[in-house]
């Protein structure tokens, strides 16, 4: 641990002295496998075990099956040192003369767990389309239940961490958090670290399709699972029979400007937060303009900056980091803005903070350890180059933070580790998707998209030839399928039953209406004998969960 921190020092010293450049930390770089996995066969060996399927003991999804798969660490050999994918999958029960093989599924993050989604998204389907599949969920390498399960700073997001406002002199600080954190990646990891990109991901999937004896899959991915899928269909483009992303990070966009564009998005969406909640003032009593009420967001912050409050029964307290990572959500899902406006209206005009102790457990709060953030970092950090200078982060985000001060510097803080990640991102970017080979795909995008923002499925749409692009004018959800919009879920289920696409000839093949804002209800904190119960975290099944977050 000592040693991690003097090599986080010098790290710091190198990007604020130096220009950022990391001298003497770049092993064989990342981007020299994501060129050599990208050229390799997809009829050549893969080197994956076999699929030994046992019940997952599910008593609510009784027939779920699960089991590890062997895949290489490294897929340039084959038959070297072997990981553990943790799979699992609900089985067909149609007639065989009806089943439609395999469909893969993964929500997003990178690195966030699909085993939640056969049984999810399979009981959201008519029982015609449902009953046709093989549902396969799994962990991505590293991740979750996947063997091993890369950890490289379990306390990394326990409260109460540095304020995120440069403003409040916490910068130096956040590098030393973020230089630390790198060096404890690489002292633990770095033979695994090269070898958790997009690319690999996809490989992995395909050693999925070998192990389960299938010449052809289809696939539904979500927010980062746009990018393994479009990456899983340049690489193994025969191999797709279809495939649907929903939510859509765009092909070519480097990481840093993408999470430039989740900034200004966010500021959108909490500026749409604000407008509601001051529609509703005779229940959240917060103002009656848009102003008054991000004010008052702002006055609770600085409340918790004088004072943080005990996040129990999460480790140490909320202050004001925790308080924005509890509400940077709602731009992914406005189901939340009920209990958002209410944690506002609690702490100011009734002087309870349980509502926000509640709203943190659910939304903010750490896992047992730092959970895919190591899985994040190794996929963004590593696919494209980051800039390593701090006097240019500082400059470039002060610009951002300028037009929208509600979420930039928390992103930038997230995602602060890149400016010292000891694998150099790949020079020429992320893998380039071209569609070649690939059946029509069908994208699905949401004009208000905080996460993946709309031209991202604009770019994506572009560069697959054939596709059929569904757009939620006014939508916000991110990813914005199975919430009960028939005009989006009968697209999807039409595509899913025999292939049918969109007619509409334009640019955009079909427009769908966005759902209407939540009703503004003061949700009042549960009695003393059930607020335990109710702080624990969402399942990815609650209806104010999101998925692929970050």
């Amino acid at each position: 641990m000592r040693r991690a921190r003097a090599r986080a020092r010098t790290l710091i010293s190198t990007a604020v002295a130096l220009g950022g450049v990391l001298a003497g930390i770049t092993p064989a770089s990342a981007s020299a496998f994501t060129a050599a996995s990208a050229s390799a066969s997809a009829s050549e060996n893969t080197g994956q075990g076999k699929l030994t399927w046992s019940s997952c003991h599910d008593t609510t999804t009784p027939a779920l099956q699960c089991a590890m798969l062997d895949v290489p660490l490294d897929y340039a050999h084959p038959n070297g040192t072997k990981i553990k994918i943790k799979v699992n999958r609900l089985p067909a029960t149609a007639p065989k003369s009806k089943r439609q093989g395999p469909i893969l599924l993964n929500p997003g993050g990178p690195g966030d767990s699909g085993l939640w989604m056969p049984a999810y998204i399979s009981g959201k389907l008519p029982q015609d389309v449902a009953s046709a599949y093989d549902w396969i969920g799994f962990d991505p390498r590293g991740t979750n239940a996947s063997e091993p399960h890369v950890t490289c700073d379990a306390h990394y997001f326990d409260g109460e961490r540095p304020d995120y406002q440069v403003s409040k002199g916490t910068s130096t600080a956040w590098l030393e958090k973020s230089a630390k954190y790198a060096a404890d990646c690489a002292a633990n990891w770095s033979w695994f670290l090269p070898h958790m990109t997009t690319v690999d991901n996809a490989r992995d999937m395909d050693s999925i399709r070998r192990a389960l004896g299938a010449q052809k899959i289809n696939f539904y991915g979500g927010s980062w699972g746009t990018s393994l899928g479009s990456t899983y269909g340049q690489l193994f483009p025969s191999h797709v029979r279809r495939m649907v992303l929903d939510s859509i990070v765009g092909p070519t966009i480097s990481w840093y400007d993408h999470n430039i564009l989740q900034d200004k998005e966010h500021q959108r969406r909490f500026d749409a937060f604000a407008a509601w909640t001051a529609k509703a003032d005779s229940v959240y009593h917060l103002g009656t303009d848009a102003a008054t009420v991000k004010r008052k967001y702002y006055q609770v912050e600085d409340g918790l900056r004088a004072n943080a409050v005990n996040a129990a029964p999460a480790p140490g307290k909320i202050g004001p980091a925790e308080f924005e990572d509890t509400f940077y959500g709602g731009g992914y899902n406005f189901l939340r803005w009920p209990r958002m406006a209410t944690v506002l209206s609690a702490y100011l005009t009734k002087h309870d903070t349980r509502p926000l102790t509640i709203a943190y457990n659910s939304y903010a709060a750490p896992g047992a350890d730092d959970g895919t953030f190591p899985a994040y970092n190794a996929v963004q950090c590593t696919e494209n180059n980051w800039p390593r200078d701090w006097e240019f982060w500082k400059k470039d985000q002060a610009t951002v933070d300028a037009v929208a001060p509600f979420y930039t510097y928390n992103n930038m803080w997230y995602n602060a580790a890149c400016m010292f990640w000891p694998y150099q991102g790949h020079q020429a970017g992320r893998l380039k998707i071209t569609g070649k080979g690939l059946p029509p795909v069908l994208l699905f995008q949401a004009t208000e998209d905080a996460a993946t923002p709309y031209q991202g499925g604009v770019a994506m749409h572009k560069a697959l030839p054939g596709s059929k692009l569904v757009v939620q004018n006014g939508g916000s959800f991110h990813e914005i399928l199975f919430h009960g919009n028939a005009c989006l879920d009968d697209t999807f289920t039409a595509y899913l039953r025999d292939g049918s696409l969109p007619s509409g000839k334009g640019f955009i093949a079909k427009t769908c209406a966005p759902e209407p804002d939540p009703a503004p209800v003061y949700v009042n904190p549960p009695a003393a004998s059930l607020t335990a119960k109710a702080k624990s975290a969402l399942p990815p099944t609650d209806s104010e969960a999101v998925h692929g977050v970050r």
